[in-house]
């Protein structure tokens, strides 16, 4: 695209909207604590200008007004009050006649707080999916990482969030138990995403880098990082548990993953299984670690 913006970087966005626009609706993350995540950590939560955004908007529309998908960062544009969000909408479908779509991120606190009316009335503007981090079932984890809901707050935020009209795209995380709670963690997720019956599902595997050392002080020095092999025994456990009432698109091709799949829940579990227990017998056939999140 021709057009040049001024972005607050960095920009983040979901693998799925690597051919969308990306207009920043907020900056940064208005919850900032999730022990795993390094991606607003430089920066302070704050809620754009209407005047800025619609700014940038006829900066895009001049150059490139065949626009069909934006999503609105950065990390939840949730937060923003639905007036002033149905307002980003309205401008959005009129500038933009080939839209087709909205999307943005969305936590547990932001989709508490707003009514079901409130969700039904942004679903009916146009923003269209929300991406929806659950990282783990188990509630003490969630405590330890910070997530800043608990196990029963997320099934009401995601269950809230697809009865309001939204497809729902949850991620969860691999390898956030450590060895202690691998088991744990593979088998409450598991349950956690059928209370939530999301429409699409990615697992990701858990890479610290330089923040290892803060995640395991907020976590617990008994954490101990998962070997590869045990990535994929949890992931078959995930896998194993997971019981979707209707289709939901499963995915584990993040960069993050050792071991790329795809299929559609449930008619495909089973053929999903198969895969992974081929990869552990037949390990050439696995992401190796130095091309992993390139």
């Amino acid at each position: 695209m021709l057009f040049d913006l001024q972005y607050d970087e960095p920009v983040f966005r979901p693998p799925s909207e690597a051919d969308s626009l990306i207009l920043q609706a907020t900056l940064g993350c208005s919850h900032n604590k999730c022990a795993f995540c390094g991606m607003y950590k430089m920066k302070e939560f704050r809620i754009r200008k209407f005047e800025d955004f619609q700014r940038d908007v006829n900066i895009v529309k001049k150059e490139y007004p065949e626009v069909h998908r934006v999503f609105l960062a950065d990390g939840d544009a949730l937060a923003i009050k639905t007036g002033q969000l149905q307002k980003i909408l309205r401008l959005l479908y009129h500038s933009f006649p080939r839209l087709e779509r909205v999307t943005s991120y969305a936590n547990p606190s932001n989709l508490l707080h707003k009514s079901e009316a409130e969700l039904q009335l942004l679903r009916e503007e146009g923003l269209k999916i929300l991406y929806f981090g659950v990282e783990t079932g188990d509630d003490e984890l969630l405590r330890r990482i910070n997530k800043g809901a608990t196990r029963a707050e997320v099934i009401e935020a995601g269950r809230k969030a697809v009865a309001a009209g939204f497809k729902l795209s949850v991620t969860v995380i691999l390898g956030l138990g450590g060895k202690e709670r691998s088991e744990r963690n593979a088998r409450e997720t598991a349950t956690i995403l059928n209370e939530i019956q999301p429409h699409y599902l990615g697992a990701l595997t858990l890479m610290l880098g330089l923040f290892e050392n803060y995640f395991v002080s907020e976590v617990g020095e008994k954490w101990a990082p998962l070997e590869r092999d045990e990535f994929l025994r949890e992931l078959r456990m995930l896998v194993e548990g997971l019981e979707m009432e209707k289709e939901c698109v499963f995915r584990t091709n993040h960069a993050s993953n050792y071991l790329a799949l795809g299929g559609t829940l449930p008619q495909d579990k089973e053929a999903l299984l198969e895969t992974i227990d081929y990869a552990l017998k037949n390990p050439q056939v696995l992401r190796p670690e130095h091309v992993r999140a390139l």
